[in-house]
């Protein structure tokens, strides 16, 4: 593993090593307007919400890296202290991409990529028609982080209004993750599609206090097999299965490993850790604490 200290290397590889190892990052589609009424439209994808209540979210317009001069996004929130948030999904990406091209101050970043500005209810700025969920905020404050080529600058925005288009959303009136079809900012040229089999589902351990990795018995935690991941989910679990419960599951489910292999102790834990792992795999955690329980059992 190498060791970089940032004040070492120049600010293009840092800024490198810092966007290909922190991603996916989401993507604020920033609508902003100046003084003369000219709109303003740029992605920025140093960007996250930061609380619920108040409902607060916070990009950064950094200072450009080749020449230290500010972006129109900043000038105009310090100016007029108003944005529109639009998500961007894949729907949208390439348009989005376009719209970080450098074009001269009061040029419509809507014009140039034929997205479709549309009033918002509560500021200035337009939203984005195309976007499946566009923020309306008022801008609170701007941070500025520094004053050389690559530093932040951090728009702290209040959402007054939320839109949504109801296509995303399921039968409990909720965002679809499949269907709202996100992309996020990796390193490089390189994007995510939050979509097909990129999604997958880890259950939080918000209504249970589980029993951790370090409660899984030793040859359980030393395994060749499981993962740390693995582990994690074992580990997710509130209680481990009642002695009656292993003995059944073995007489049922695994009666036929423990016959074929009773003179090979070695293998039958190999192949009852595979079956575990394949189990976690699927997501069927308490099966997979069954079958590791048989061998621990005897």
């Amino acid at each position: 593993m190498i060791s970089i200290d940032p004040s070492e290397v120049s600010v293009p590889e840092l800024h490198g090593y810092l966007l290909g190892a922190i991603a996916p990052r989401p993507i604020a589609f920033a609508s902003t307007i100046d003084e003369n009424g000219d709109q303003n439209l740029a992605p920025f994808s140093f960007f996250n919400v930061f609380s619920a209540n108040p409902p607060i979210a916070i990009f950064s317009p950094a200072r450009r890296g080749l020449n230290n001069t500010t972006k129109h996004t900043f000038e105009n929130v310090k100016r007029i202290p108003e944005v529109v948030i639009n998500v961007v999904n894949h729907a949208i990406v390439q348009q989005c991409s376009l719209a970080s091209t450098d074009y001269p101050a009061g040029t419509s970043e809507f014009e140039k990529t034929g997205l479709t500005p549309i009033a918002s209810d509560l500021i200035r700025p337009a939203r984005v028609k195309e976007s499946p969920v566009q923020f309306e905020c008022r801008v609170k404050e701007v941070i500025e982080l520094g004053n050389e080529g690559g530093a932040g600058n951090l728009v702290v925005c209040e959402v007054v209004k939320i839109h949504i288009d109801e296509s995303i959303l399921d039968d409990n009136g909720k965002i679809d993750t499949k269907k709202i079809d996100l992309v996020g900012r990796c390193g490089g040229n390189w994007y995510v599609r939050a979509n097909g089999e990129a999604l997958f589902e880890v259950e939080k351990p918000v209504k249970r206090l589980g029993i951790g990795v370090d409660r899984i018995p030793k040859e359980i935690r030393n395994s060749k097999i499981l993962t740390g991941n693995n582990l994690g989910q074992l580990g997710n679990i509130e209680e481990l299965p009642d002695e009656t419960m292993v003995n059944e599951y073995k007489l049922i489910e695994v009666a036929d490993l423990f016959v074929d292999h009773q003179d090979d102790a070695s293998k039958l834990e190999e192949l009852l850790h595979m079956r575990a792992k394949d189990l976690l795999e699927n997501n069927k955690v308490e099966e997979a604490w069954l079958t590791l329980l048989t061998f621990n059992n005897g």
